[in-house]
């Protein structure tokens, strides 16, 4: 009897967790896989370019206060005759409130040139200034524009940063998804091993007589559903594996994820470590730096700059310009007297259209003023929420180390019945699935763990 016990301790010896020699695998951290996908990932170059569009766009908008060159060249000859020869040059320096200055140069010729054309022999230059004295002074759509580019390349960072926290919430999910079934795979490949040398005693125990043969069926069974288990875990795993190649990586070129790589056993403290959870602003303060609300905010800021470009429109166009001409032989010999003067004046008489854009303008900004003050509300109730989940999480978490704890005291105790003869497989077998599904809960519950910390970093959206 001593000897048939002994060959069932060594059998279920064999058969615990982690005894067997295998190779080691090479562990793919959770810190050196973000690495990856900060540095070589399609959708995080995507968002620097949000940056660099919006550089370019400023650039287009200073475009327009750059100085112009315009010339301008007619001839008409006919049977001989010169109708006329006209050759009008000019230099434009706009300047940053509406003021224009000017210096031209023209030359113009003919028998049948107009008289308000004509110019002495050598040219005429002139040297003047156009100013906007009501519509387009204080503001212009100049102006406006570069004060807009300006805020849109703070726009462009912030989403870029929104950018930047989704794409390292998916990849961290699809880790920590990874991680998951790889653990649950190598939970039921444990069970199996260990059903399997389970089987081989229960036979060896029924060809000396202690055991009846029905525990031989019994025992078979346990191992066709570990077979089950581990062949749908597989599954998942392989899909996790694809998923988790979604996110890596090298130079435009996706990688695989070799078969050996396993993902790292104690994920948290890396996983806080990668997301920088101790760089964390207060909750009092994550507000006002938050990159979603703050890309609102500037939303609201160039609706503010068109509103009031739309409530310049209202005023009248007045535009006064003075240009002093001369010769250019004696253009230092200053007569007052030679100069050209323009007044440009026009106002609409209903000005329907400009109080329409200016009351839509308006209503643009309490949309989006009311859009910020909901969000910025959700956004500290979600904090408050996230929170107070990853502690319900954490309680059970404990309770449920404490369950697999009991449940593998009692798997223990249900053994030494059955070396006893006061037990069944049928019981003993009882005892491990609700072991093993106890530990498939703990599994589930650390998966919901981190991804509650990876929903919290999300919300926050902090990768500074």
């Amino acid at each position: 009897m001593k000897i048939k016990i002994l060959i069932l301790l060594s059998c279920l010896f064999f058969a615990l967790p982690g005894l067997a020699q295998e190779l080691k695998p090479e562990v793919l951290t959770f810190t050196e896989f973000l690495g990856y996908v900060k540095k070589y990932h399609p959708a995080v170059k995507q968002a620097d370019l949000l940056l660099s569009k919006a550089e370019t766009a400023l650039m287009m908008a200073r475009g327009g206060f750059d100085p112009k060159l315009e010339v301008d060249f007619s001839n008409k000859q006919f049977k001989g005759t010169e109708y006329y020869s006209l050759f009008n040059s000019s230099f434009k320096v706009p300047t940053w409130y509406g003021i224009e200055v000017k210096a031209g140069f023209d030359s113009n010729d003919g028998n049948y040139l107009n008289p308000q054309n004509r110019t002495p022999d050598n040219g005429l230059t002139a040297l003047g200034i156009t100013v906007p004295l009501a519509q387009g002074l204080l503001i212009n759509q100049r102006m406006a524009d570069i004060r807009i580019a300006k805020i849109q390349l703070k726009l462009s960072k912030s989403e870029r940063q929104l950018q930047a926290v989704n794409i390292l919430y998916d990849a961290s999910t699809a880790y920590i998804n990874w991680k998951r079934t790889y653990d649950e795979a190598k939970l039921y490949q444990e069970y199996l091993t260990f059903a399997e040398k389970r089987a081989e005693g229960v036979k060896k125990l029924i060809k000396a007589g202690d055991k009846a043969a029905v525990d031989s069926i019994e025992a078979g069974i346990v191992i066709k559903n570990r077979q089950l288990n581990l062949t749908e875990a597989e599954l998942k795993l392989a899909k996790a594996k694809l998923e988790l190649s979604n996110y890596l990586w090298i130079e435009n070129i996706p990688m695989e994820l070799k078969e050996t790589m396993v993902p790292e056993a104690e994920l948290e403290s890396d996983l806080k470590l990668a997301l920088n959870f101790d760089a964390l602003i207060p909750d009092n303060d994550v507000l006002a730096s938050h990159p979603k609300l703050m890309a609102m905010q500037q939303k609201i800021e160039i609706l503010t700059i068109e509103q009031k470009l739309k409530r310049n429109m209202l005023l009248p166009k007045l535009d006064v310009g003075y240009s002093y001409l001369s010769d250019p032989s004696y253009f230092n010999d200053f007569q007052l007297g030679n100069y050209k003067f323009e007044l440009k004046f026009s106002v609409p008489l209903f000005l329907r259209k400009e109080r329409g854009a200016l009351k839509l303008a308006k209503l643009k900004i309490s949309d989006s003023q009311l859009d910020l003050n909901l969000e910025r509300l959700q956004l500290k109730n979600k904090i408050t929420a996230q929170q107070t989940e990853i502690k319900s999480i954490q309680q059970q978490m404990a309770i449920t180390n404490s369950m697999v704890s009991d449940y593998d005291q009692m798997l223990q105790f249900e053994e030494r019945l059955f070396l006893m003869g006061e037990s069944s497989v049928f019981l003993l077998n009882s005892r491990e699935n609700s072991l093993v599904n106890t530990r498939l809960a703990k599994i589930a519950l650390q998966n919901k763990f981190l991804i509650s910390n990876v929903d919290l970093f999300r919300i926050r959206a902090n990768t500074e």
